[in-house]
C-alpha cells in the first residue's frame, strides 16, 4: 500500500457548473480514475474543466462488483475520485459500500465537500435549521409512504426529503393526510438551475399551488417539512393518544376531542378523529 493511494469523495454541482470548487476540479483533472454514477452524464462535467481522465461506471446495480476492481487499483497506488450525477456522493446516491470497503482495507479516504441539495434547500427554507432529519426519498408506494409519514408525525426536528416530479403532488397530499394541512412545507425545485423556485406554504395550500401550474411539478425537488410542535414528552409522560382521547370524550364531542389531542401529541387530527370515533362507538 502506497502513501499516494486515496479515494476522494468529490461533491459536484447540482445544477450550476460554477459551483464546482477549485480543489475538486484539480482532483478530477489529476486522478488516475474517476468512478461515476453515469459516465456519459459526468463526461460533460469533466470536459468542461478539460479533465482527460479514465472513467468507470459505479451505480446502485454494480457497486458491489466494482469494489474489488477499485481496491486493486488503490493497492497499486492509484488516486481515485468518486462522483455522482449531482451533489455529494452517498447522500441518496451510491458509494457507501465502496467507502466502507476502502476504509476496512486501510486505504485513505478524503472528502472534497461542496453542493448538496438537502443542505441547500434547508438553508433557504426559513424553517428551523439547528436540528433536522434527512429522510432521503420517501417510499414510492403510497401505502408505505403514508406509513412512514405517520411514523414521523411527532418528530420535532425539521424533516428534509427528496422527491421526483411524478410523485411530488401525491407526496404533498400525503403530508396533508398524515401531518396535517397546516404543517409548513418548503418546496425547492431545480436548485441552482435556470428555473429554480422555492416556496413555503402550509401543506394544504401547497397541494393547490402545485395543481395550479403544470410547470411547478417538473424538475427535481427537495421538501423541507416543519417539525411537530407537540409539547416535550415529559409534559405528557405516560399519556398515550388513546388515553387522552378517552378522557376528553367524557366531556366533549368527537371533533373537539380529536382537535385537542392533536395539539397535545402532534398527531394528525384526521387520524385521531377516526380513533375517537372507534373509542366512542366501543363505549356506546
Amino acid at each position: 500500500m502506497t502513501q499516494t493511494a486515496c479515494l476522494y469523495i468529490v461533491a459536484t454541482p447540482i445544477g450550476n457548473l460554477g459551483d464546482l470548487s477549485t480543489r475538486a476540479a484539480d482532483v478530477l483533472r489529476t486522478a488516475d480514475l474517476v468512478a461515476a454514477e453515469d459516465t456519459r452524464h459526468s463526461r460533460r462535467l469533466l470536459d468542461s474543466i478539460s479533465a482527460d481522465v479514465r472513467m468507470l461506471s459505479l451505480h446502485e446495480h454494480n457497486e458491489s462488483q466494482r469494489v474489488a476492481q477499485i481496491l486493486e487499483r488503490l493497492d497499486a497506488g492509484a488516486r481515485i475520485a468518486l462522483i455522482c450525477d449531482a451533489g455529494t456522493p452517498l447522500i441518496s446516491d451510491p458509494g457507501f459500500v465502496l467507502v466502507r470497503a476502502v476504509r476496512d482495507a486501510g486505504h485513505r479516504v478524503e472528502t472534497l465537500p461542496g453542493p448538496c441539495a438537502a443542505i441547500a434547500a434547508l438553508s433557504v427554507s426559513g424553517l428551523p435549521t439547528d436540528r433536522f432529519v434527512f429522510e432521503g426519498f420517501l417510499p414510492s408506494r403510497a401505502t408505505a409512504r403514508r406509513r412512514r409519514l405517520r411514523e414521523l408525525a411527532g418528530e420535532p426536528r425539521t424533516l428534509v426529503c427528496y422527491e421526483s416530479s411524478h410523485r411530488v403532488a401525491a407526496t404533498v397530499a400525503d403530508i396533508v393526510t398524515e401531518l396535517g394541512a397546516e404543517r409548513p412545507v418548503t418546496l425547492a425545485r431545480e436548485l441552482t438551475k435556470l428555473h429554480e423556485q422555492t416556496v413555503t406554504l402550509p401543506a394544504g395550500e401547497l397541494v393547490d399551488w402545485l395543481q395550479a401550474d403544470d410547470q411547478r411539478r417538473r424538475g427535481e425537488f427537495v421538501l423541507v417539512i416543519g417539525g411537530s410542535e407537540a409539547p416535550p414528552p415529559n409534559e405528557t409522560a405516560g399519556l398515550t393518544p388513546e388515553r387522552i382521547l378517552r378522557e376528553l370524550l367524557r366531556s366533549m364531542p368527537v371533533a373537539r376531542a380529536a382537535r385537542s389531542t392533536a395539539r397535545l401529541t402532534g398527531m394528525p387530527r384526521n387520524q385521531l378523529y377516526e380513533l375517537a370515533l372507534t373509542l366512542r362507538d366501543a363505549t356506546d
